[in-house]
This record gives structure tokens, sequence and C-alpha cells, in this order.
């Protein structure tokens, strides 16, 4: 089924659009909340009917309330009288009236549809009534292009038990032959295999998208944001297959690296696709402007450059940065040639990696800092750090660069602060080093020329 396209007006550039059709959760982790970040966060703009507000949070739904399903219908019909729905999604569908409803818009405004059949929430609470089981396998799921039940819910709407990944594709077999649904996902969440396989069933062939798992993710809200980011790749053009396989790269995203809060099911995280690269991107261009600062002022830097060079790093987001490859820096540092300094290298993620193991560790040890530079030990410079009242911790180097990291780590006890420099006078290679820590590298290496010159 085709979705409606308005008509372009003048001066305006017409961009995708998506709606969720779904409950409210006041804790923002699913439903409507999930739905929208997610489409914000795959460049479709969201729109939303309501069908139910709940008051819950990570741990129980305390209460729901339903609209009236007219009123279902009204949001519909509206955001697709006057904006169009290039594809859409339904959520939590608790009672038959509001299920005859959303099926009565779907098939007036000829809206592709994706189906979340929601059943239960993460903290165990009904979300469909068993008067509503019926009329959505009878009313919804023949309107719809795709559906995304999990294991329990293939169950249901299969008939028999659904536990393997044998189980997952007789059910998604039986789901399209049963209900006339062209696309059907069983998720593998809670498959008995080890790895997370989800099957998709479409015109007759079966397609696997597979991933490991996540002990340590986060999952309140991730078949909302899965089958809202299918709709919106849907919406951007993408064909049946190629939707689901972006959408299931985007939800293993948003749980990795889900958001740790409330004291139940922790949510996912749908701003995780956007703000890893964007935060990435960040760092590099703090770095190269860094680099920048440096090389204006090298005649005060050059007499303290390493033999190995000058190494700048930024980390990302706590929140997102795990390896060296979360960290900005320059690769091959900023080295002296023919009495200059010059950088060797491109900006890259990794690219300096000794120093992004460095900040990585600090971070692990509960140091709140984003950056560092390095520069050759020279008592002057400690002693004009001192000057400016910066606190400087002091190391042995250990064996190797390694030994200086595990150091370094050991000697910062839990909920200090970080130090502004880290004094190494005895080297990891024959040669004395200095760090200087700060929140950013432009930061870090503008604290680098204020001690500077104080050694003047």
């Amino acid at each position: 089924m085709a979705g409606f396209t308005p008509t372009r007006l003048a001066g305006r550039r017409r961009i995708p659009v998506a709606m969720t059709i779904a409950g409210s959760d006041s804790g923002g982790g699913a439903g409507i909340e999930a739905d929208l970040k997610t489409f914000s966060a795959l460049g479709v703009h969201g729109t939303a009917a309501i069908t139910s507000v709940t008051a819950q949070n990570t741990l129980t739904v305390s209460a729901v309330h339903d609209l009236p399903g007219w009123m279902v219908y009204e949001q519909i019909r509206v955001v697709h009288e006057d904006i169009g729905v290039d594809a859409a999604k339904t959520g939590m569908l608790s009672n038959a009236e509001i299920i005859a409803s959303v099926a009565r818009a779907v098939e007036d405004f000829n809206i592709r549809l994706v189906v979340d059949p929601v059943m239960v929430a993460k903290s165990g609470a009904r979300l469909l009534r068993e008067d509503a089981v019926d009329a959505l396998k009878n009313q919804l799921l023949p309107l719809a292009l795709a559906v995304t039940p999990n294991a329990f819910e293939a169950e249901i709407l299969a008939g028999f038990k659904v536990e393997s990944v044998e189980d997952a594709v007789k059910a998604a077999e039986t789901i399209h032959e049963k209900y006339g649904v062209p696309a059907v996902i069983v998720k593998g969440g809670h498959l008995k295999h080890e790895e997370v396989v989800d099957v998709l069933y479409y015109k007759g062939e079966l397609h696997y998208f597979r991933s490991q798992r996540f002990p340590h993710g986060c999952f309140h809200g991730a078949g909302c944001a899965f089958s809202a980011a299918i709709a919106a790749f849907l919406a951007k053009g993408y064909g049946v297959v190629e939707a689901v396989k972006a959408a299931k790269n985007f939800i293993d995203l948003a749980i990795d690296y889900g958001v740790k809060i409330g004291k139940g099911h922790c949510p996912v995280n749908p701003s995780a696709f956007i703000e890893i690269p964007a935060l990435k991107y960040r760092a590099l261009e703090s770095v190269r402007h860094a680099i920048e600062d440096l090389l204006e002022k090298q005649e005060a830097v050059l007499p303290y450059t390493p033999r190995e060079g000058i190494s700048i790093s930024e980390a990302i987001n706590p929140l997102y940065a795990r390896s060296v490859d979360d960290v900005a820096g320059v690769e091959g540092g900023v080295v002296e040639a023919g009495g200059r300094l010059v950088r060797t290298g491109d900006v890259k993620p990794g690219g300096s990696p000794r120093l992004a193991t460095l900040l990585l560790a600090l971070r692990r040890a509960g140091c709140e800092v984003g950056a560092a530079v390095s520069v050759r030990y020279a008592p002057e410079v400690v002693e004009a750090a001192s000057r400016r009242g910066f606190k400087t911790l002091f190391v042995e180097p250990g064996e190797g660069f390694e030994g200086l990291i595990e150091r370094v780590a050991s000697q910062i006890p839990a909920g200090r602060d970080a130090p502004d420099l880290i004094c190494c006078p005895r080297g990891v290679s024959g040669e004395g080093l200095i760090v200087v820590l700060a929140e950013s590298a432009v930061e870090a290496v503008g604290k680098l020329l204020a001690i500077l010159g104080e050694t003047g």
C-alpha cells in the first residue's frame, strides 16, 4: 500500500513523515516517547495518535487510562489530511474499540502499517485485554504491511509454543498464512539460542538477522523502538527487507548503549544512533583546533617536544566511550622537523592509542576528564604549574606505558577529582613525560600554554 504524499508547497522541503499510534509512557522509556525519539534520530518527522495514558516507571505500570476510539481515529485523520503519513506503527492498543478505530483509519487513509502487538510490559503488566486479542487478529493484522511479535506474542498469534529459531520460522509462516500479513518478523530476544536471531518471512522468503546478546544492555522500550525504526525506514523509501535490517542495527545500538536510569528495567537509547557519530566528529574537530593552537605558539612548546612527538587526544562522552576508537587523536603525533613542529598524520579515532588508553583508564577510575596532551618532562614546567595552582600527580613508569597506566589508575582514590598534570620524571622510554589533563583537547592545550608562559 502506498502512503499519502501531500502536495509539495512552494519553499517547503518534503521530509518523510511517520506516525506512532500507541500509549504514552510517563517514564519516557517506551510507547510514543520511545517512538518519537526513534523517528527524530532517524531523520523522520514524527507524529502521534495517543491511544492510552499510562502512569509507569521502570518498575511498574500503576494506572492506565484509555482514550475513546473516536479520539484515536480523529488524531490520525487530521494528521493524514494536513501533513500526510508515509508509514505508521502501532504499539499499545488496549481494547477492541481502539483497535477497531485504528483499523478503520488505516483502511480509510491507505496507511502502510507496522504492528507491534504489545501485550505485556517489561514490568509484567498486561497491556492488551483479552477481548482485544481477537480484534487485533481479525481486524488489524489483515490490514498491516508488517508485524513484529516477540516469542510470547508469536505464540498467541500462531497458536503454538515458540522457543527455538525453528519455531520462530514456523510461527512467521503461520502468522502470514492465518492473517495475510505480508511481512512477519519474529524477534529473537526470548528464543533459546546463543545469538539473538530475528526471523523475517516476506514474499515466500526467509531472512535471518543475527546479533550478539547484550547482558548489560537496556531493554525497556526495545520492541517499541524497533517497530518505530522499521516504520521510519519505510517512510524514507526503504524496501521491507532493507528496513528491517537497518532497524535491527539501530535497535542493537540503542540496547547496547541504554540509559541506566531507574531501579527497574532501564530504557533503550534511540539517541545513540546520532549521538555517537556526532560526538566523534566533535572530538575530532576539537583535536584539530587544539593542534592549530599548539602550532601557533610552537616557540614555547618546541623545547618540550618528546622524541616520539606530542600526543593530543579527546574522548567522547563517558556514556559511549569504551575503546580507543572512541577517542580522537593525531596519528603519529606532533613532532619536531627542521626546527619546527609539524603534524605527522591525520586526526582520527584511535589516532593516539597510548594517550587514549590512559584517558579511558582515568574514566574507569572515576575521574571526569576528557582530554590530554603529553610533552617532555621538565622540572620548570612542574614548578610553573604549581605556581598557577594546578594539581599534580607523580607516578613511576612501571613496565612500559601499560604499567604507567596501571599506576596512575591505582593512585587515584575513588571519587577524587582528576589531577591537572600527571608527571612521570623517569618516563617509559628513558624520557620523562608530563600529561596535561582537561575536559577538551583545546582546553588541555590552553592549560599547557598557560603553564609554559610561566616558565619564561
